[in-house]
């Protein structure tokens, strides 16, 4: 496929597993057990993924089916919640705000490969960050290096690629970008 120069050339893989003692266990008797626990066992997870580094507030809710290959790198504020079966591939940090939503299916990816045909393809790895009152909804990608404001809401399917989002404010598209004012009666958290 050609593509002209300078096009927005973003490919997104899956990053080579952690290596160690800790990415081994992790992949052999963590990963298994979040992915594969009870609906219900919150606690749980918060206590499996804290014993492999994540950082997580106690009333933050992880929900079956996550798929995460460096625990360590998640961050996760008062109340902030991860849907089913969504998939972060952490080899930088991870950060959720307080009361973010990331719903099912969607992807938090720190890695990326920038295809340009000038130089070649070269790998990224850049921190990802969910601010506080943001939702991502369902299906979503989060690229490497994205960060969504607070009080965003970002539409099914759409993939954040970069900061070009404002705060509260809804966001769809591939790339996304802010379509309106989000609609808040009362002083803003």
């Amino acid at each position: 496929m050609m593509r002209a120069p300078g096009a927005d050339t973003f490919e997104l893989v899956a990053p080579p597993p952690p290596g160690g003692l800790r990415g081994v266990l992790w992949r052999c008797i963590g990963s298994p057990l979040v992915c594969h626990s009870f609906h219900n066992w919150y606690g749980f997870r918060r206590r499996l993924l804290g014993l492999f580094g994540a950082h997580l507030d106690p009333t933050a809710r992880i929900r079956p089916g996550l798929r995460i290959d460096r625990p360590w790198n998640l961050t996760m504020a008062r109340k902030a919640s991860i849907g089913d079966a969504c998939t972060l591939w952490a080899e930088a940090p991870i950060a959720l705000g307080e009361r973010s939503v990331v719903s099912q299916y969607s992807i938090l990816s720190t890695w990326a490969v920038d295809a340009d045909a000038s130089v070649g393809p070269t790998r990224r790895v850049e921190p990802v960050e969910i601010g506080a009152d943001a939702w991502v909804a369902t299906e979503c990608l989060v690229g490497a290096g994205s960060r969504v404001p607070p009080g965003v809401v970002v539409g099914a399917r759409s993939t954040v690629r970069a900061d070009g989002l404002e705060p509260w404010t809804v966001a769809s598209g591939d790339p996304a970008r802010s379509r309106a004012p989000r609609p808040w009666k009362g002083p803003r958290p």
